[in-house]
């Protein structure tokens, strides 16, 4: 990751189970390129007093908990999330970013994160495609 530098790809598994009728949980394992396994977390749902969507995100690779919110579209495919955390360009400072969940179909997903740049446009640094495997 970085400018001028290729995209490096990994490999991994989720799953995605439901919590109750109001959350779910994503937990990944991956491979992580130069760095070995590494596991992630998340929890997703609806706060019906703020009208949003709310939810986590830890992985075994940092310190952060990122903290969501957000929006879905009207037509119900396209999740977007944003949140703080610390800056990539800047030790100690904080940046804002936004995760964009795209729903095709039921059977695949894509995830685009992006942080926000000092010029005031977002620069996407990670694409993650979903598909299922077994029901």
């Amino acid at each position: 990751m970085g400018p001028g530098k290729p995209p490096a790809k990994s490999r991994g598994t989720e799953r995605v189970r439901p919590l109750g009728g109001l959350w779910i949980i994503a937990e990944a394992e991956i491979e992580m390129p130069g760095s070995g396994a590494g596991q992630s977390v998340m929890s997703l749902g609806y706060d019906r007093r703020k009208k949003r969507f709310v939810g986590t995100w830890i992985g075994s690779m940092m310190s952060n908990m990122w903290v969501y919110e957000g929006t879905l579209d009207e037509e119900g495919r396209v999740l977007t999330l944003d949140t703080e955390g610390p800056a990539m360009s800047d030790e100690g400072k904080t940046g804002r970013y936004r995760d964009i969940i795209e729903f095709d179909g039921a059977d695949r997903r894509v995830m685009r994160s992006a942080a926000l740049g000092d010029d005031g446009t977002w620069r996407e640094f990670l694409r993650a495609e979903y598909r299922r495997t077994g029901r």
